[in-house]
């Protein structure tokens, strides 16, 4: 395509101006799913959008899209709004995977469509993109590595996010750098858990949830709030847990993705299973499994989520109910996708889980099972030093009790007993 042929001002004269959005990502070769991610939207919201024709758009999406594809707010009916001018463009040749685009149709598209200016360059844009790139590597690396470890790392990284934001001289930009600061704190939060200091943990979760509040993104705030939700629950703060859950929920109002309402309800059953509530956690698991029925097979997790829900997430969580709530039929029900999700690469999740299975097995009476689950989980745990899975096996091992305890479970004491986290 040639911006010369006009196609984007014969669109963008009847009022197609998710057609103008498709000619341009076109042009700058990139897909649906790159558009979106590099603004922050799904591939779906994207592709909604390039298919409205001639009806009503979000205004906020189309400054995004256009912004981040350098053409001008003019072409997308946005000249001389507020909400035009309020959102910095981001630089084609630069997308959260790395890619690097051509610039030439971008610079094409200013030289040729006249209109204003866009406010700002890109280069907060493309640090907090480089910054939040970073902070998924942290989080992916915390799977499989000490959080000891990535801690200094990511405390760096938290004073880097500090530095440029110090630096941003316009409310957008702060807003920005803001998102990217917040997401790097829930990781500090994550990891001060993972080495159970509570204490941090619940210090940098609020901090994570200000900075969500100075982005102006509710699905950030949304996100932040669940996840303090699901510390303060495993931490036995159940009822102030479930009201946070219902606030994420607030935030995000009736337009909210999927995933969102598949990982809040998720959430919501286990709340409800750690205070006894079987049947309010039955429901919010139905919720949890009818959000995942409801998203794209072929589109990744939005943003802010690094890492995929789907059924077998519903699955673990039904499992961790099950345990919870002492009904070891939840376990069974369960076990064909828990054992997928046993398989996961997330080394800590993955011992968490097994704990949950053998608590599971241990309510039905099969011992064994029941320990040597338990057993490789705590090697995970005592390998990667993490003091939340230690812990989550000291309180399984608390609900076996005998006075002549048969090998596998003097082997288990052994173990825990030479845990010094």
């Amino acid at each position: 395509m040639s911006w010369s042929e006009n196609k984007a001002r014969e669109a963008s004269g009847i009022g197609d101006y998710g057609r103008v959005i498709e000619l341009a990502r076109k042009e700058a070769r990139m897909t649906q799913r790159q558009l979106g991610h590099a603004c922050g939207l799904s591939q779906s919201a994207i592709s909604r959008m390039e298919k409205r024709g001639v009806g009503a758009y979000n205004m906020t999406t189309l400054a995004r899209a256009a912004g981040h594809l350098g053409i001008s707010p003019a072409l997308v009916g946005l000249a001389g709004s507020d909400v035009a001018t309020a959102l910095p463009p981001m630089r084609p040749e630069w997308t959260p995977g790395r890619r690097f685009l051509a610039q030439k149709p971008a610079n094409a598209a200013r030289s040729s469509v006249s209109g204003p200016s866009p406010r700002f360059s890109g280069e907060v844009a493309d640090q907090a993109d480089a910054l939040r790139l970073a902070t998924n590597a942290y989080r992916r690396m915390d799977a499989t590595v000490e959080a000891r470890q990535l801690s200094d790392t990511v405390q760096g990284h938290m004073r880097l996010v500090q530095t440029v934001a110090a630096r941003a001289v316009d409310p957008v930009s702060r807003a920005q750098l803001a998102a990217v600061g917040s997401e790097a704190a829930s990781l500090a939060a994550w990891l001060s858990w993972d080495m159970a200091d509570t204490g941090s943990a619940r210090t940098w979760y609020g901090a994570a949830i200000k900075a969500a509040r100075r982005s102006g993104d509710r699905l950030l705030m949304a996100y932040q709030q669940g996840s303090l939700a699901q510390f303060e629950v495993e931490a036995g703060n159940v009822t102030q847990g479930l009201r946070m859950i219902r606030s994420a929920r607030g935030q995000l109002g009736d337009d909210q993705p999927a995933i969102a309402t598949a990982w809040l309800a998720a959430l919501e059953a286990v709340a409800h299973a750690t205070a006894g509530n079987g049947h309010a956690a039955d429901r919010a698991l139905l919720d949890s499994a009818d959000g995942v029925e409801k998203m794209s097979a072929e589109e990744p997790p939005p943003w802010p989520w690094v890492f995929a829900f789907d059924q077998r997430k519903v699955a673990a969580a039904r499992v961790a109910c099950g345990a919870r709530l002492a009904r070891p039929q939840w376990v069974a029900t369960s076990l064909d996708d828990a054992k997928a999700a046993l398989s996961s690469h997330h080394h800590k999740q993955r011992a968490l889980l097994g704990l949950d299975m053998a608590v599971g097995h241990l309510a039905s009476g099969h011992m064994d099972i029941a320990f040597d689950l338990a057993t490789r989980a705590l090697d995970t745990g005592l390998r990667l030093r993490s003091g939340r899975v230690v812990e989550r096996a000291r309180t399984f091992r608390r609900s076996y009790t005998s006075k002549t305890p048969p090998a596998i479970v003097q082997d288990f004491d052994a173990r825990l007993h030479d845990a010094y986290m």
